[in-house]
């Protein structure tokens, strides 16, 4: 195989900046194909991107002889069942995280990827972007000395309300769909940044409620782990706190200083004993597209596998395990 020519299952809205456009800039890949259930949607998506093929059945796009990569951009209840198809043509898998929507799934995606001895990638695709690359390249320095605790707090207001109001399907909140609710949406970024610094947790356990009542998912959810080395983590998540709560704060602090930065954006504060520094990093224009790089070197086998399956399985065993779904 020298060029990957990708297929993209489910291209929404995520792929319309973030990643979809990526497919086409990255050295030896190019995007042929896209499928959405709605076909005027798939249609319209296919010509706006200059795409020159469209289906409304998944089967028919992972069975396109010029497909030999697939992209699985669907909400996670359709993660597996694509993904299990295309392992089994023998077509390389990158699936948006969340990996699936429970353990078994994720389990049974890699089971797959392993019998067929196919490729396959998880979407946690911050571990390509220059920011946490810089801040796993400091750890490794030891700027801050010998790491001791770690903390990620979360605040953020409801969305559910305004984005029914504006018509759209919140699938996020639907646990049949998304597996729980935003904490399943947006904490497989955070928590996979913990296993990307530090592997994996030895330990973790958390608690959950839904709180304000607005929908059947749980709305705060805090979760405790112990990493290698004596490192002990904790989380704390609020999706329905009043907005000047607002915050995302990721913090490493150890023996010689502190890392704090926002998961969600691009500055990281240094604090020693020398005084504090402040770097700022300029985000991708398509924010996967140096995770797609990554990813289509793999499949073309001249790099490792960027996010292995079960690395994205212990992130989301965490998930599990604060939120008691399993």
């Amino acid at each position: 195989m020298k060029q990957i020519t990708w297929g993209i299952i489910g291209c929404g809205n995520v792929t319309e900046n973030k990643s979809g456009p990526a497919f086409q800039l990255v050295p030896n890949a190019s995007l042929v194909a896209v499928m959405r259930r709605d076909a005027v949607k798939a249609a319209d998506y296919a010509k706006r991107h200059g795409v020159p093929k469209w289906y409304d059945r998944a089967e028919d796009l992972i069975a396109d002889k010029d497909v030999n990569a697939i992209y699985i951009a669907t909400p996670p209840a359709f993660h597996a069942p694509y993904a299990l198809a295309a392992l089994k043509a023998g077509k390389p898998v990158y699936v948006e995280k969340p990996f699936a929507t429970s353990l078994s799934e994720c389990s049974e995606m890699e089971t797959a990827a392993n019998q067929y001895n196919v490729p396959l990638c998880v979407a946690h695709y911050r571990r390509a972007l220059p920011k946490f690359i810089a801040i796993k390249e400091m750890l490794a320095e030891k700027l801050i000395g010998d790491v001791c605790t770690v903390q990620i707090r979360m605040q953020q207001p409801d969305q559910s309300v305004a984005l029914a109001a504006k018509g759209e399907n919140n699938w996020r909140v639907i646990p049949a769909i998304s597996g729980g609710g935003i904490f399943f949406d947006l904490a497989p970024h955070q928590l996979d940044l913990l296993v990307y610094f530090f592997g994996p947790a030895i330990h973790f356990k958390g608690m959950v409620h839904n709180r304000a009542g607005l929908y059947e998912a749980e709305d705060v959810v805090t979760g405790m782990a112990q990493l290698s080395n004596g490192i002990l983590f904790s989380g704390q998540w609020c999706f329905t706190s009043a907005a000047s709560c607002k915050e995302d704060i990721f913090e490493i602090t150890g023996t010689a200083g502190r890392i704090v930065f926002p998961t969600f954006g691009h500055e990281v504060t240094i604090v020693t004993n020398e005084g504090e520094k402040r770097l700022e990093f300029d985000p991708p224009k398509h924010i996967q597209q140096p995770m797609i790089e990554r990813v289509t070197r793999h499949f073309l086998g001249e790099g490792p596998n960027p996010c292995p399956a079960s690395e994205a399985m212990h992130s989301f065993e965490m998930m599990v395990a604060f939120t008691g779904k399993q």
